[in-house]
């Protein structure tokens, strides 16, 4: 007899990693003991990656309402969002850490490849991409080879693809230096008004159940359990539970899938992600209160000698699961033959909550739809949490205690060389990032990225975003100051904040200190999300983000890693951070302080890793962006760019190299220089306005109260502070452009 048919035992379900409890839950809803493949199906669906057993019961206290909400979170693939002119984007952030740490190339690359499918399985088609991406020390040899591979995935999958990668973040720290984290983000326009959104949910028993896309091979089985466990020194041995991705496949499965998508013969369709078939079937089965019976035999496979729980457990990439209306079977077979696809008939939905898997025409497992799925019978915890005895005293820093530096003309230099600061242009080059977008020129660039919407005169402004350090400094502040900076970002280049996905990356749950981490960061980011009405449309949560090496644990930062999208009503309003002109008047909008807590300049400069947050305030940071908005929208602003990693020096750097402009400013007496150059306190943003429009500027900033101050005006090229020569605009661009690539060399 199949040894995958015999009653398991609870030692199979630890193996497979499931608890004992949670072996005894199973017993209990199948009313006996599972064989090996129902055990194999509970231990994926029950995975941290798939059922958000740890996390779940906090991420329903986010905010998901909000008035241009078209699809709430955790209703379908994406969230979808109303953005006007009869158009709504879906888009979502998602994790490959884990397999990106094994096989960088292939890990970041079906990284991409996985969240373009999300949006295009719901009609929408894929326009632009973002990523964030953390590394160790940019120096070691390890750190190069991730870079390269990880960078070079995304790159070439996206390219090959066709769309652009737009944006996004590179930070450099010893936490990630064995597990980086590899965040991928996508946006889809669907036509509210010509299009129908495809629904990940099952209907219509009867109905037929179709794979279609590739073939289905061993790779990247049980990836979902992988990705919910600790990196270990063992790591390496799980390799084949990485995918292999094919971006030319992809390319035509999108096309294929928008071709059918217009014919109205689809009632549902799910990305198959992670767990594979096993969550396609039993999360469409359970969103349409529905199951299915499905024959693993009919699955086109790469393989000849596949077992059943192979070809449920495989992720193998660019494949999908379509319920069609019974009767228009001819019409599917036809587009994806056209497509030169595979695409197979492999069971049908039926009435009852049951799914039943069969392999030849022999039951090899059965189980109920429901309780494998988030929000069914799937575990849910209640995790203990307590405050690190790190948090204290990092509260206790004292600025007082940091000598400034005699020559901060070379502490500049080194800032703007450090890689956490200077240009990414190593990373970017490799991607293609113009097809289909505006204001993404060198010679036009701003905070956040900004693609055209064809046929209207909108714009979509997207961006990521997280300060890593914050949030381990003061997870519940951390993660407020990673909102508002999204939000800062879309407003200063001329959107208005829409909604948010989210990307939660934190250590072993299991350990008090990290689930402390994850609670007060969810606590942050619900206050900040109600603030800024921008509701949280989905994302998902990345445990186990540490290493054990050698009997020792070293979890990353805590790092919920926003994206964020938003509305540009009329294009006239795009703001670049760029100075246009000598002699334009700059001035800083938010108040300057003397902080520089958690300070890229503190951490690489003084080597101090201990200090608090830097200082915000959730009002101050609103009642700033309501302020330049508005400014904005009176055409008052040349430019606009927000102060963050590296302080005010570094922003003016930035708005001075895009058009090869300089800057002469004087330092406020009554602030430590180094912390007016170099501190980081929140909710500040430098502009530059044309002289003409100066008394018309300060009325309007008389208005509200807001504080702004004149810091100086644009120079021809030249850097001038406190009425020192500092040197040449040029001299310092040819430091920040080139410090990343030449250490990757």
């Amino acid at each position: 007899m199949d040894q995958s048919l015999q009653p398991t035992t609870v030692e199979t379900a630890k193996e497979l990693g499931l608890l004992p409890e949670e072996f005894e839950k199973i017993n209990e809803i199948l009313g006996r003991v599972p064989n090996f493949n129902e055990l194999s199906i509970y231990s994926v669906m029950w995975s941290e990656h798939c059922s958000y057993k740890n996390s779940i019961v906090w991420l329903k206290t986010l905010p998901k309402d909000g008035p241009q909400m078209l699809v709430k979170a955790g209703e379908e693939n994406a969230g979808l969002v109303d953005i006007g002119d009869g158009l709504a984007c879906a888009f979502k952030i998602e994790s490959h850490n884990h397999p990106s740490a094994l096989e960088p190339y292939q890990g970041a690359a079906t990284g991409v490849g996985g969240i373009n499918r999300d949006i295009f399985t719901m009609g929408a088609r894929p326009i632009a991409q973002l990523n964030s991406l953390r590394f160790g020390s940019a120096d070691s040899e390890r750190t190069k080879w991730l870079l390269k591979g990880v960078t070079k995935g995304i790159g070439d999958y996206g390219n090959s693809f066709g769309v652009p990668t737009v944006g996004g973040e590179v930070y450099f720290d010893p936490c990630y230096e064995q597990n980086p984290l590899v965040n991928a983000f996508s946006a889809g326009i669907l036509n509210t008004e010509k299009d129908k959104m495809i629904s990940a949910k099952s209907g219509g028993p009867g109905n037929p159940v179709f794979i279609i896309g590739s073939y289905t091979g061993k790779d990247g089985i049980a990836g979902a359990a992988f990705a919910s466990k600790d990196l270990t020194d063992a790591s390496a041995d799980d390799i084949p539970s990485v995918q292999v991705g094919d971006p030319f496949q992809e390319k035509k499965l999108l096309e294929a899938t928008m071709e059918l998508a217009q014919t109205g013969a689809i009632v549902g369709m799910q990305d198959m992600g992670a767990a594979g078939i096993t969550c396609s079937t039993s999360e469409m089965s359970a969103a349409g209160g529905l199951g299915m019976i499905i024959h693993l035999d009919k699955v086109p496979t790469r393989q000849d000698d596949m077992k059943p729980w192979e070809i449920l457990l495989s992720e193998s990439q660019e494949r999908m699961l379509a319920v069609i209306e019974k009767g228009r079977e001819a019409e599917v077979l036809a587009i994806f033959d056209k497509w030169d696809l595979p695409c197979a008939e492999i069971g049908e939905v039926i009435a009852e909550d049951r799914l039943l898997y069969y392999w030849h025409g022999e039951l090899i497992a059965e189980t109920p739809a429901h309780p494998l799925v988030l929000g069914g019978g799937a575990p849910v915890y209640y995790r203990e949490h307590k405050e690190p005895a790190y948090f204290k005293e990092y509260q206790e820093f004292d600025i007082n205690n940091i000598t400034v530096p005699e020559d901060l003309m070379a502490t500049a230099k080194e800032m703007l060389g450090h890689p956490n600061i200077a240009s990414k242009r190593f990373v970017y080059e490799q991607y293609d990032s113009m097809v289909g977008t505006v204001n993404m020129s060198t010679n036009n660039p701003s905070d956040a990225a900004i693609v055209n919407l064809k046929g209207t005169n909108r714009a979509l402004a997207m961006t990521v975003d997280c300060n890593a350090r914050y949030v381990h400094a003061n997870p519940e502040i951390g993660t407020m100051i990673a909102v508002a900076e999204a939000a800062r970002n879309i407003v200063v280049s001329g959107g208005i904040p829409s909604a948010i996905t989210n990307c939660l990356n934190f250590g072993n749950p299991y350990q008090p200190e990290v689930y402390w981490q994850f609670v007060n960061a969810i606590k942050g980011m619900g206050k900040a999300c109600e603030k800024f009405q921008t509701p949280v449309t989905g994302g998902n949560v990345s445990f186990y983000n540490q290493t054990v090496s050698k009997g020792k644990t070293e979890p990353v930062f805590p790092t919920p890693t926003i994206g964020m999208i938003g509305i540009i009503e009329d294009k006239k309003h795009i703001t670049s951070l760029g100075f246009k002109q000598k002699g334009d008047l700059i001035y800083m909008i938010g108040e300057n302080r003397n902080d520089i807590s958690s300070s890229q300049y503190l951490v690489n400069i003084h080597g101090v890793q201990e200090s608090t947050v830097p200082f915000f305030s959730l009002e101050e940071e609103y009642a700033n962006q309501e302020q330049i908005k508005m400014l904005i929208r009176k055409g008052m602003l040349a430019s606009a760019h927000d102060v963050s990693e590296g302080g005010l020096f570094v922003a003016l750097m930035e708005s001075a190299m895009v058009n090869g402009l300089g800057f002469d400013i004087t330092t406020d007496s009554a602030i430590r220089r180094d912390a007016y150059l170099f501190g980081e306190a929140q909710s500040r943003v430098v502009v530059s306005v044309n002289p003409e429009n100066e008394d018309a500027f300060i009325d309007l900033m008389m208005l509200n109260g807001v504080e702004f101050d004149l810091v100086g005006h644009v120079t021809k090229g030249s850097i001038r502070i406190d009425d020192v020569e500092w040197g040449m605009v040029n001299d310092y661009a040819e430091i920040y452009d080139n410090a990343l690539g030449n250490k990757m060399k």
